[in-house]
């Protein structure tokens, strides 16, 4: 069977095929950044919230509404205390601390 009469009698087939390939290509050439993009999702959270509760000082019950995202987040803490958050999303963690007045909230090493 040549190439030709396979894809004239499997043209679905021919193009999840292509399909297929286009996207592994795709996935191949923004890996670094596919790769980086759960520790987005947790970070973005945590200094957007810090920003909102702790620089604005809006309540915490508007800055989780402030925050919320499509994709949800497996862990929030707010410690008012030391003015940090702490949010674990897609399998990372990261914190954010409110500085002060003039430098804002800072994500955390």
């Amino acid at each position: 069977m040549s190439r030709r009469s396979f894809i004239r009698r499997r043209p679905f087939s021919t193009l999840l095929l292509v399909l297929l390939i286009a996207l592994l290509g795709w996935v191949w050439q923004e890996r670094v950044a596919l790769w980086a993009f759960p520790d987005i999702i947790s970070a973005y959270t945590a200094k957007e919230y810090c920003s909102c509760r702790y620089v604005m000082n809006n309540s915490a019950e508007y800055c989780q509404g402030y925050v919320k995202q499509y994709l949800p987040t497996s862990g929030f803490v707010d410690d008012a205390a030391s003015k940090q958050v702490t949010v674990d999303g897609m399998g990372r963690s990261n914190s954010a601390q409110w500085i002060g007045e003039r430098q804002g909230c800072r994500l955390q090493p």
